[in-house]
């Protein structure tokens, strides 16, 4: 039984509109921008309009899928198989709906009772495929050797923004698609900013820069981060923050395996990290893949347990507003006997200082 069937037998439906980007691309291989996929016990559809017609006729052949050059957004062919294929239950992607939207499909369908499942969808993506693993471990690659060349080219007087925008760069020489995320690039005080998105502000001697960042390899995401100290003279308190995020994220890392919870992970890093933990605001972690954040999360409320193909990260921080922040992250995959990180740049903290 694929997953499919699965879906279908487990919510008793007998049909299913796909409509999220991402779900299509899992289950039909498109990866276009419009396109709706109808799935029913007898048939998969896929309708498009002309601009796509040679793009998804190869795509979605090769899933299984027969491609319908029409409007896709006025229903009425989607309709039609949907009828001839006697559909009465009809799952859709709810989560991901505007609600004209579901608006639109709930009139449309209305001879069919809609049921909702984006849950369902997204935990099929959770497990990956060895092909799957390969192509996060190539984005991978692409983001750590970015970086790594991205470095030695931050100057002082620079603006976050140049240094993302280099950073983007020297990720799409190599091959990336795009950016998984907006590129963060915080410094400084902005360091104590979990989401410092780029900024004007310039990069200044004797502060932190954290750098959160990936791309797109072939659909699948990396994302990673990694602060660096920009000067020459750490205040004892900054490196005392940076070894106890790093000793976190090791220790995160280590706890991984099949059959652990991410809140039993989340809980144990906040209990070693003492009094800091109040500086920890976020959860430890995420799934990604197709997207860049995925269900299971490494948090204090997830109590889904890891199963061998998962792809998550491990991020812990302390952020101190008005002082600095660090975070650490790195992608790991579940396997059967614990875990593989996927990320191999070094964790030591790099001191560097560039007029």
């Amino acid at each position: 039984m694929n997953k499919l069937e699965q879906i279908f037998e487990k919510l008793e439906i007998d049909g299913l509109l796909l409509t999220d980007y991402y779900n299509k691309r899992y289950f039909t291989g498109f990866t276009g921008s419009t396109g709706i996929a109808l799935v029913t016990k007898k048939n998969k559809y896929f309708i498009s309009d002309f601009r796509y017609t040679d793009q998804a006729t190869k795509q979605v052949s090769e899933y299984g899928f027969t491609f319908i050059e029409d409007n896709a957004r006025n229903y009425n062919k989607l309709v039609e198989l949907a009828k001839v294929d006697g559909v009465t239950k009809l799952g859709i992607d709810n989560l991901s709906l505007s609600y004209s939207e579901f608006e639109a499909i709930s009139e449309a369908f209305s001879f069919a009772k809609l049921i909702k499942s984006s849950n369902e969808l997204v935990a099929s993506r959770r497990i990956k495929t060895p092909e799957e693993i390969e192509k996060i471990r190539k984005a991978i690659k692409i983001s750590e050797e970015a970086l790594l060349e991205t470095i030695p080219q931050i100057k002082e007087g620079m603006t976050e923004i140049e240094v993302a925008a280099i950073l983007e760069y020297n990720q799409r020489k190599r091959g990336a698609s795009g950016t998984s995320f907006d590129t963060i690039v915080a410094s400084g005080y902005r360091s104590a900013m979990p989401h410092g998105v780029a900024s004007e502000k310039k990069i200044e001697k004797e502060e932190f820069i954290t750098i959160d960042y990936g791309c797109y390899y072939d659909g699948y995401a990396s994302d990673i981060t990694r602060t660096i100290y920009f000067g020459e003279n750490i205040e004892p308190r900054m490196l005392e923050i940076y070894e106890t995020v790093r000793k976190a994220n090791e220790l995160g890392i280590e706890l991984i395996k099949a059959g652990k919870t991410g809140k039993e992970i989340d809980a144990a890093v906040r209990e070693f990290m003492g009094d800091d933990a109040k500086y920890f605001g976020h959860s430890l972690g995420h799934s990604f893949g197709l997207e860049v954040h995925e269900s299971p999360m490494l948090s204090m409320r997830d109590e889904t347990k890891l199963e061998a193909g998962m792809t998550v990260t491990v991020e812990p921080g302390i952020y101190i507003s008005g002082y600095a922040g660090v975070r650490i992250e790195d992608d790991v995959v579940v396997t059967e006997n614990g875990h593989e990180i996927l990320t191999s740049l070094d964790k030591k903290l790099i001191i560097v200082y560039n007029k």
